[in-house]
């Protein structure tokens, strides 16, 4: 965990040493957990996970046939008259 106060003081040098062996840490504000920081590389991972999950979701209504062929205008009409 970083403190605020530490991240005040230190800078970026105390992001990169609470980094350098493990890819995301915790910033905390008056003892209560506020940030998480992480390498621009575990980002870039949690991001294509995110991507990834969206993908299968969307495969998996299209195969259980949740989808609709209509128009946008016609999807949107359908949604308001509920």
């Amino acid at each position: 965990m970083i403190t605020a106060n530490d991240l005040k003081t230190k800078g970026v040098a105390c992001l990169e040493e609470s980094l350098a062996d493990k890819p995301e840490a915790v910033i905390t504000v008056r003892g209560k957990e506020c940030f998480v920081v992480m390498k621009i590389e575990h980002y870039h991972y949690l991001r294509e996970m995110e991507l990834e999950a969206a993908l299968y979701e969307s495969q998996q209504d299209i195969a259980a046939g949740r989808f609709s062929t209509e128009s946008i205008d016609q999807h949107v009409a359908e949604l308001f008259a509920k």
